[in-house]
């Protein structure tokens, strides 16, 4: 009964919707765990790569994108452990039931034999056909006795079964716990790497705060969320031409044998790697109507409380403040005219004018299972990530 009452309490504060079914908790787990692996596997690229580099600031991005997948690895395995245990509790029901059901006929069975025991003995002598009715009794209790012996073993093996389940249920309640102090140890590691980089850059913190006002002023005078990413695509295709602009090259020794410069649009033209920012479930794509009618421009993704946000791929932060009843926004310039949108944060670990890797951490989500909605764009029109991350 306790055991009941504390799986029941971990369903209430994991607050499990009632529609779902074995086959969606089935399939929740399976994506917990693929993006489990994903995050696993990313965390250990970052690490090489934080590793291998040579640039202080390339180190810092590295290592922080390596700590929040690491934040999103064991956000995956928290929401493993809870489909799990949703599993265990379903299955657990289902096996009460089939319980309950082989126990009532012998618990009548083992009732009337019981009040036959309480018969007294001398009564046998004075009820006329007592002896008669004994008999009876005997032969059929010798008759039923291999049926008694049949469902008593199918009772024993729903026990056996029963004891299992909770064995399981054990487990995954104990992975549910160690996930979150995990959780909670990844994210305190990040805090303390951006605490660290944060005194390390306060050189630059005046140039950095001039931008910031800049893009607070851009987005108080936009119309819109559109009409702001409009003026930073303009501002972003000036600073790529100036970018572009060749500069002083030191003499080759041999004329005519310096290599030809970079051709950065070629490079741009290709789709960049891309990644969802947080790890959970996709719960609105692009074009789909919403209740308020309008048409979605990105995916909306429902994600654990507080998760961890990041950056889908390499740019540059344009904006990162509050706007509009969006909650804390971000975008993300990537040049020649790729841009990100990302909405509804509840806090903001970077700055207008940060540049961030894929993987970088950029905020966090809000309490009490929050939606995230990403948006990628090009020259200004919404772009379907889908193929991208697929």
């Amino acid at each position: 009964m306790i055991f009941a009452l504390a799986i029941a309490g971990l369903l209430a504060a994991m607050g499990a919707p009632a529609a779902t079914t074995m086959a969606d908790e089935q399939r929740a787990l399976v994506k917990a765990r693929r993006d489990a692996a994903s995050a696993a596997a990313r965390s250990a690229r970052l690490d090489r790569d934080a590793a291998a580099a040579r640039d202080e600031a390339a180190r810092a991005r590295a290592e922080a994108a390596a700590i929040a997948a690491r934040v999103q690895q064991a956000e995956a395995d928290i929401t493993a452990a809870e489909a799990r245990v949703r599993i265990v509790a379903r299955l657990q029901a289902a096996q009460r039931a089939r319980l309950a059901e082989r126990q009532q006929p012998i618990v009548r069975l083992v009732a009337a034999l019981q009040t036959m025991a309480r018969r007294p003995p001398a009564l046998a002598l004075i009820q006329p056909g007592s002896t008669a009715d004994l008999v009876h009794v005997r032969s059929l209790l010798a008759t039923m006795m291999p049926v008694i012996t049949a469902r008593t073993t199918g009772l024993r093996e729903e026990v056996a079964r029963g004891q299992a389940l909770r064995r399981t249920a054990d487990f995954a309640a104990t992975t549910l716990r160690r996930s979150r102090q995990r959780l909670e140890d990844q994210r305190l590691e990040l805090a303390r790497l951006e605490a660290v980089y944060r005194r390390q850059s306060r050189s630059l913190a005046d140039s950095a705060m001039f931008e910031s006002d800049r893009a607070i002023a851009l987005g108080e005078k936009a119309r819109d969320i559109v009409d702001l990413m409009a003026e930073l695509d303009v501002q972003s295709g000036v600073r790529d031409r100036l970018e572009a602009l060749p500069g002083p090259l030191p003499r080759p020794a041999r004329p005519g044998a310096a290599p030809p410069p970079d051709d950065r649009m070629v490079a741009a033209r290709r789709n960049p790697p891309y990644r969802l920012p947080v790890v959970g479930e996709v719960v609105t794509g692009l074009g789909e109507i919403s209740e308020s009618g309008a048409r979605a421009k990105g995916l909306t993704i429902e994600t654990q409380p507080d998760a961890q946000v990041v950056a889908p791929t390499s740019g540059r932060i344009a904006f990162a403040a509050d706007y509009r009843g969006y909650g804390k926004i971000v975008i993300i310039d990537h040049g020649q005219g790729w841009a990100t949108l990302i909405t509804s944060m509840a806090a903001l670990n970077v700055k207008v004018g940060d540049s961030v890797v894929q993987g970088s951490p950029i905020g966090r989500a809000g309490p009490q299972r929050p939606t995230i909605t990403v948006e990628l764009r090009r020259n200004g029109r919404p772009v379907d990530i889908t193929p991208l991350v697929s």
